[in-house]
């Protein structure tokens, strides 16, 4: 099903790219965790108050003198929603689009591998890359807690976070992947992979602001994640599923157009 000898030679070629993201990640994280304050009002909180209009469109709302509603608030309100998201369209762009556009699909594609098993392998890929990230986050945000803040952190929360948001990330990257799969050069694939994802952020930091605008919702898939019910305790078991469902429906969408399209070989 899987070509492991391409999937190796990939994930080596991503793994700068991924050190990058995870410098980015981890410089973020610290900053956060590190500003917490649990015997005084939060800094952030007090921010979000004097601009709450441009602050919740951001997706900053007051999270509260917990350190898992701190962080829900000025994490993943923003940084770990955008940071992976740049990341998916950075590598959805050249997964499948990339060999095509540079004109190094004919030799792979000469190997006896056929279209599907290539596109199956550069998925895998890319659901272990945003994995890889995914899993960092959550591993950065329990050391730093642990080194500043023994002992506060509730981190089965954070992990049901970590893995909803994942399931977030695979969707928006199947949106990358898709583009990728059915474009012959990189500027279209761009154009589509990284336009549709930010008209979704774009649309959700409208719906942020409430009120008439609370609607736009129901048009981005941003929606189907929201930091402050998992805090709250309730159960997003539907969204994942929705997500999944979402992922499903473009990665198989990009291999059959990969599979059955005319290449430029």
């Amino acid at each position: 099903m899987f070509n492991m000898t391409l999937f190796n030679r990939e994930m080596k070629a991503t793994s700068k790219l991924i050190m990058i993201f995870i410098y980015i990640l981890t410089l973020y994280t610290g900053c956060i965790v590190y500003m917490f304050n649990p015997n005084n009002a939060n800094v952030f909180d007090t921010i979000i108050k004097t601009m709450p209009g441009l602050m919740k469109a951001f997706g900053f709302v007051p999270g509260g003198n917990t350190l898992i509603g701190f962080i829900a608030t000025n994490l993943y309100g923003m940084i770990v929603l955008v940071v992976p998201m740049i990341f998916s369209i950075i590598l959805g762009n050249k997964l499948i689009c990339g060999y095509v556009d540079r004109g190094s699909m004919a030799y792979l594609l000469a190997t006896p591998n056929k279209r599907i098993k290539v596109a199956l392998t550069q998925a895998l890929c890319m659901w272990v890359s945003v994995g890889i990230l995914i899993t960092y986050a959550t591993v950065a945000i329990i050391g730093f807690s642990a080194l500043m803040h023994p002992g506060l952190l509730d981190i089965g929360k954070l992990v049901v976070m970590n893995v909803e948001i994942y399931f977030l990330h695979i969707a928006i990257s199947g949106i990358c992947f898709f583009a990728s799969s059915i474009s012959n050069d990189t500027k279209r694939s761009f154009t589509i992979g990284a336009g549709i994802p930010f008209a979704f952020f774009l649309i959700q930091m409208l719906a942020n602001i409430g009120d008439k605008l609370a609607s736009l919702k129901y048009f981005t898939i941003f929606s189907l994640f929201n930091a402050s019910d998992i805090v709250a305790g309730k159960n997003v078991t539907f969204q994942s599923i929705i997500l999944a469902i979402i992922a499903i429906a473009l990665y198989g969408s990009g291999i059959i157009a990969f599979s059955k399209r005319d290449l430029p070989l």
